[in-house]
């Protein structure tokens, strides 16, 4: 499409009061953005446009406002993807509510692969975190790209574990304007995206992170995915929102389970009480999907020794790399022999442990012991 096209598209995102599911009646109603703003006030209000709406419609002006945020979109490198463009993703035109008009930055191709959500506490436990990157990381290694909301907590880590996947890719859906970093904190892992992933937004450049945006932009990381998995959230969270909005669209709804006397495990626990998937590692996922995608994802597990361990060895941090050396899958070593002969501080051979046997790479024996896991 000739970026002169995308004009009518944007002036029907930007009309004020429109909104999503209006503008699709209208889309759908009249065949095309021109056709909308071509028709009479009494031909829009038969389609229950509210008549401020209408008249803003029929006026034209917005067709103005667009321009110019057509040109704040070329600015940035932005690409725009209306929904009956072939790169759209297929899982999202099943939804009733869809975008008419999506802004991209990164890779286009990633939006029909098959895609695996991510989602949960602004405010996790180090549990939740650490569960995030983990099956972040151990999905996107299996060939699914990992979808979530960039914001702080859970979304960042399950972004930064598939980022930290050889080759694993992830999708960041904003609930703010595709030019807008929101969280600061976040500001590395929006570049990484743009470089590896693609970042998505329906809202218009500039728009501020509202709140009222956040479960606006929850369909969309429910909607484009297989499934969502919930890893931390309390009672009234917008993890939960969007995998209610998961189970309305036909996905699949995933729980992590967490420790009963934690705010943060009620989501997740509930989610898991009332028949979702309880998940502890990625196998629990890939087995709940349909057995076509299962069979077009990459497995690891056919990986030879040899290359099974240099994955393994991809992903290590600078603490977990000289443990895993210094283990063995045939004789346990004592965790004080290992600090002795790794050169780091107690406190760092322990954390690096966790995360290890957290990741199935060691096994912890009575008495403190540790051994590699075969792979």
């Amino acid at each position: 499409m000739h970026s002169d096209d995308y004009v009518g598209w944007l002036a029907l995102a930007m009309t004020p009061g429109l909104g999503a599911r209006l503008a699709g009646r209208l889309l759908r109603e009249f065949g095309s953005p021109d056709a909308v703003f071509s028709a009479s006030l009494t031909a829009l209000e038969a389609q229950h446009v509210p008549a401020a709406v209408a008249q803003a419609v029929h006026s034209r002006q917005p067709l103005s406002d667009a321009a110019r945020e057509l040109a704040k979109a070329q600015a940035v490198g932005c690409r725009l993807l209306t929904w009956d463009e072939p790169h759209y993703p297929a899982r999202l035109r099943e939804i009733y509510d869809l975008p008419p008009l999506l802004y991209l930055l990164g890779n286009i191709e990633l939006l029909n692969k098959h895609l695996i959500s991510i989602v949960g506490a602004r405010r996790p436990t180090p549990y939740g975190n650490q569960m995030a990157e983990r099956l972040g990381k151990d999905l996107a290694e299996r060939g699914l790209v990992v979808v979530s909301g960039l914001a702080r907590g859970i979304d960042a880590s399950a972004h930064r574990g598939a980022l930290k996947s050889p080759g694993g890719a992830t999708i960041g859906v904003l609930g703010c304007g595709i030019d807008v970093v929101y969280p600061k904190e976040n500001k590395k892992i929006f570049e990484e995206i743009m470089e590896r992933g693609v970042l998505i937004s329906e809202f218009a450049m500039g728009t501020f992170p509202a709140p009222q945006n956040f479960p606006i932009r929850n369909r969309i990381i429910a909607g484009m995915a297989l499934g969502v998995v919930v890893v931390e959230g309390e009672q009234y969270s917008g993890s939960l929102i969007t995998a209610r909005l998961a189970m309305e669209f036909g996905r699949e709804v995933f729980g992590v389970p967490g420790n009963a006397t934690q705010p943060s495990s009620f989501g997740p626990n509930q989610l898991i009480k009332q028949g979702a998937k309880l998940v502890t590692s990625w196998e629990d996922v890939i087995e709940e999907l349909p057995t076509p995608v299962r069979a077009e994802l990459v497995p690891v597990e056919t990986a030879s020794p040899a290359e099974r361990a240099a994955l393994v060895r991809e992903g290590l941090s600078i603490a977990e790399r000289p443990l895993y050396e210094l283990l063995s899958a045939d004789e346990s070593r004592h965790v004080d022999d290992l600090v002795e002969q790794s050169g780091l501080s107690s406190s760092e051979v322990l954390a690096a442990l966790f995360d290890l046997e957290l990741r199935g790479v060691v096994r912890q024996l009575p008495g403190k012991q540790f051994v590699k896991i075969l792979l």
